[in-house]
């Protein structure tokens, strides 16, 4: 495989950097039980990328649930506000994010999170964050009008490094089908770091599918190399 040399490195955040997945997985789990219903990974596999409202939707829809979409995301939000504070960093997530920053490469955050989610998930990993030149949170974020598989997000965040990179010289971090296919559409290559469950099928589009960010070698896409 012929990978293309880029300039500026887009993440994604849950279940990329952090793993944030099985703690939204828990609250889902905890607020469908309430009303005897429960919380599974078919369902849980249909949501990855989405938006907040987007999931909620999704979970109230599927699950016949006797919740508007606001009550129902209130119920998860006091969970997460338990839960989120004790989550942690993805393997390789800082040493990659850490080489990036030092040598110079313009990194950003292109999330579906809301800024408040990101407050309340990031509170012990501020200093990580600073790393990032700007973060896009999809869900509180005006000019992100739609959640992955949509490109827009990508592109939204990619307008806003100073240099306006093209989106062909952007590279991906997903860990999401929806993630995947929302980056190939806006002409961006991707590296996937799935959850194991996820068919490898679903990521056949990726330009490279590794099992952990520990894995990638940062020269493949003409990116300064670990020391």
């Amino acid at each position: 495989m012929q990978y293309k040399k880029v300039t500026h490195v887009l993440f994604d955040l849950d279940g990329l950097l952090i793993d944030s997945e099985k703690l939204y997985t828990e609250a889902f789990e905890t607020v469908c039980a309430k009303y005897g219903k429960t919380f599974t990974w078919e369902i849980k596999s249909t949501l990855l990328g989405f938006q907040g409202y987007e999931c909620a939707d999704k979970i109230i829809e599927t699950l016949n649930l006797p919740l508007t979409r606001d009550e129902f995301m209130d119920e998860c939000q006091k969970v997460y506000e338990k839960i989120f504070v004790n989550v942690q960093l993805m393997p390789g997530a800082q040493k990659l994010v850490d080489h990036l920053h030092s040598k110079g490469v313009p990194i950003a955050l292109a999330t579906s999170s809301s800024e408040n989610s990101i407050e309340m998930k990031m509170q012990n990993h501020k200093s990580f964050l600073k790393h990032f030149h700007h973060l896009t949170m999809g869900s509180s974020d005006p000019e992100v009008t739609k959640g992955k598989p949509d490109p827009i997000i990508f592109l939204v965040c990619a307008s806003r490094f100073p240099d306006k990179p093209k989106p062909e010289n952007c590279l991906v971090f997903e860990d999401a089908v929806n993630g995947v296919k929302a980056a190939c559409a806006a002409n961006m290559q991707v590296v996937a770091v799935p959850d194991p469950r996820i068919d490898k099928e679903q990521l056949r589009n990726a330009t490279l599918v590794l099992n952990s960010l520990e894995e990638f070698k940062p020269e493949l896409f003409g990116l300064p190399s670990y020391d």
